[in-house]
């Protein structure tokens, strides 16, 4: 596993998935995006940690343009314009929580780790992605 960090794309599998992102015709971007959400979530046995790490990096995609959102990584995420992918928020919760959930290679993997960082990196995507009720968005910090 090519993994250099904690973050959604810090590795080779999100890297080149961001590479096949931006190779794909402009129309067919928000499909891609959507089909790696929905192999992930839908898996029901062992989720494979490339299809984990492909999913993160497509959920940190639809975070991105979320409120609070962080941009994408500017070396190792996607070069082209992207559509609007908010509309994939509930899909890519549901993406994550199935990476996060046994039986999933990558959540093993990451146990053998000091897991601590990573997990900090999914909650933040999950925060972001998971809407705000209309009276917080609006209440003065």
């Amino acid at each position: 596993m090519g993994t250099w960090d904690v973050g959604p794309f810090d590795n080779d599998t999100a890297a080149d998935w961001c590479g096949d992102l931006d190779d794909a015709s402009p129309e067919a971007r928000q499909g891609l995006v959507r089909d790696t959400l929905a192999r992930a979530a839908d898996t029901v046995g062992d989720l494979d940690a490339d299809v984990a790490d492909e999913a993160i990096a497509a959920a940190a995609l639809v975070a991105a343009q979320c409120p609070g959102g962080e941009p994408a990584h500017p070396h190792y995420g996607p070069d082209e314009p992207l559509p609007d992918l908010t509309g994939l928020r509930a899909l890519a919760l549901q993406a994550l929580d199935r990476v996060i959930t046994e039986p999933s290679e990558l959540l093993e993997l990451w146990a053998e780790a000091d897991a601590g960082p990573w997990q900090a990196t999914i909650n933040r995507l999950r925060s972001t992605l998971t809407p705000q009720p209309p009276g917080e968005q609006l209440r003065p910090s």
